[in-house]
């Protein structure tokens, strides 16, 4: 199974308009387009599984900066988060940390 990353699409495209797109190569096993937790609309950015590889590596060819909706996509395959990582954020919803502070900041705890 590859994971794929789509950014970029209109925000009125639909995982169906994912779903068919990426469909035309191969197996897709799911497609995940992520919203924002408070107000549930779309970030403009979709993660797309497909079955097999080689599907994936065509599709990835074929439609990043293909037109949909208006807009260029940018398809790549995802990469897995970094171990460790906050992933992004900017700290919503913690509260101060207190302290210190520039990014990248030195091991102590975070809590």
């Amino acid at each position: 199974m590859t994971n794929i990353l789509c950014r970029k699409f209109e925000l009125q495209t639909t995982q169906e308009d994912l779903q068919q797109a990426f469909a035309q190569y191969g197996g897709v096993e799911r497609v995940n387009i992520v919203t924002d937790r408070d107000s549930g609309q779309p970030r403009g950015f979709a993660f797309v599984e497909m079955t097999e590889r080689r599907d994936a590596e065509t599709a990835i060819a074929q439609l990043n900066g293909a037109e949909m909706n208006g807009r260029a996509l940018n398809v790549n395959e995802a990469r897995p988060k970094p171990a460790g990582g906050s992933g992004g954020g900017a700290g919503r919803g913690r509260g101060g940390s207190g302290g210190g502070g520039g990014r990248g900041g030195g091991g102590g705890s975070r809590w």
